[in-house]
């Protein structure tokens, strides 16, 4: 089969490789139809070199058609359409059973220390193959995917596999009062959707951050009051407190950002070192001394009101991150994260996916390419060029 692979920074190709196979009796093969390039592919392509190995298939957000199905599987069959969650959960240890299924305990990265595996993210989570292929190995077939009706386009529900739930989550833990009001720090797909849910769910004030001019074009046709970091820089804080009543800022912000935040030359030094390094050597600076971008997280804390909440979704992976600890605790800040459990906030989300279309799925993508324009793909995402802020491949 066809399958998108890296082989090192900012090298991604398109190489054949051997067809998945059913090693357990409860697997599936899946045909992918289509699947989508993260904000989170960008780390890999960029600075978690030494979690990765020459060939290794990326992608964790696919959707396709059951090709074939092993002897234990009862849920699903040959045919069936489905989504793949990008979190690999058994659906019935303990941590599932409490709607925690990124810590899924069947799964988990124990050598590594970290929480359950995922489709197409490196060794810290398992080195599994990812879904930006023609076809992908899916475990637990009987309670991972997500079955879906034939009929609908593909971009209806492939969401469902990352962006939907990761969003919703992101707005849940912000915890928004009813008509309250919320700062979205970045507009990228997250962002953008995270924004839409906040205003479907009743927020009377949305704030969306970024410097990107199509993300803050397309946030603000939602209805996203929105600031361009170019115009305001470190008065956003003043701005969104502007914006507000009392002046105090918003319930709660979303940081939607994480290690990507621009305006920091020593963690992007430290981390493009850290990439240079052989992989072991890599791999201890990166896990031990790895510092990010804080821009981003000190923004939220600027901006919330006091009492409010700071919901982190955006993806940092630094150890040594310093937090303003003392504002935080004089703010009475409270602050929730984490990767999205994928399946709990499903059932919340799917009766939404229907011909209303409220939340603007069916046109979300700006670009959708064959597979084999994915190293171009990769390539156009990272460098914010041609107006490209959310990409489905279609093997």
């Amino acid at each position: 089969m066809k399958a998108l692979t890296w082989h090192g920074k900012r090298d991604v190709r398109i190489d054949t490789v051997p067809d998945p196979k059913i090693v357990d009796p409860t697997d599936i093969i899946v045909r992918v139809t289509s699947t989508g390039i993260c904000g989170s592919d960008l780390h890999l392509y960029e600075v978690l070199g030494p979690y990765l190995d020459p060939g290794d298939i990326l992608g964790h957000e696919p959707m396709g058609v059951i090709e074939e199905v092993g002897p234990e599987v009862t849920a699903v069959s040959v045919g069936d359409r489905v989504v793949v969650p990008f979190n690999i959960s058994c659906g019935t240890c303990w941590m599932c059973s409490q709607g925690l299924q990124s810590q899924c305990e069947t799964t988990q990265v124990t050598e590594r220390g970290m929480g359950a595996s995922l489709f197409g993210f490196s060794k810290l989570y398992g080195q599994v193959p990812g879904g930006q292929a023609e076809l992908l190995r899916v475990p637990f077939g009987n309670t991972l995917p997500v079955k879906v009706p034939h009929g609908p386009p593909d971009q209806r529900y492939v969401y469902l596999s990352d962006v939907l739930p990761t969003a919703w989550q992101s707005v849940a833990y912000a915890d928004i009062p009813q008509g309250g009001t919320v700062t979205v720090l970045g507009l990228g797909p997250i962002g953008d959707m995270a924004a839409r849910i906040a205003l479907h769910q009743g927020a009377s004030k949305v704030i969306g951050v970024d410097l990107v001019p199509e993300r803050l074009a397309r946030a603000r046709a939602r209805g996203v009051h929105t600031l361009d970091l170019n115009e305001y820089g470190k008065n956003v804080g003043e701005e969104v407190r502007g914006l507000t009543a009392g002046g105090r800022g918003t319930d709660a912000v979303i940081d939607a950002v994480g290690m990507e935040a621009h305006g920091a030359p020593l963690a992007r030094a430290a981390q493009q070192f850290a990439g240079l390094l052989p992989d072991t050597l890599g791999e201890k600076m990166m896990g031990r001394a790895g510092v990010d971008s804080m821009a981003a997280i000190n923004t939220a804390v600027d901006v919330v009101r006091r009492g409010g909440t700071i919901s982190l979704i955006g993806v940092y992976g630094g150890a040594v991150d310093p937090m303003p600890m003392m504002t935080m605790f004089d703010k009475q800040i409270q602050l929730r994260m984490g990767q999205a459990n994928v399946k709990h906030w499903v059932p919340d989300i799917l009766p939404l996916l229907n011909d209303a279309d409220v939340l603007g799925v069916d046109d979300f993508a700006t670009h959708t390419l064959p597979l084999e324009e994915g190293p171009r793909a990769y390539k156009a995402f990272q460098a914010k060029e041609d107006g490209m802020i959310k990409t489905v491949l279609t093997p």
